[in-house]
């Protein structure tokens, strides 16, 4: 974990992992509601918004968490 206010590679790593777990499942989402994949825009277009926005939210997360885990508190 990263101390309060900074970021890691890990950091970076895991919120790309959350990134593309998040698009994933966006994707079987869209594809049952569908019936199938689509290689259109409109398809993809929310799978990709809700990717980019999981991954920025882990990433603002962990900025705003301290190497202990807890919310908005500077490091001990």
């Amino acid at each position: 974990m990263s101390n309060f206010l900074t970021l890691n590679w890990k950091d970076i790593l895991k919120g790309f992992v959350v990134a593309v777990v998040a698009a994933f499942l966006t994707a079987v989402y869209n594809a049952i509601q569908n019936g199938g994949l689509e290689f259109t825009w409109v398809f993809w277009q929310p799978v990709l918004i809700t990717s980019i926005g999981a991954g920025i939210a882990y990433l603002i997360k962990n900025v705003f968490t301290n190497n202990e885990d807890k919310i908005l508190r500077k490091d001990i």
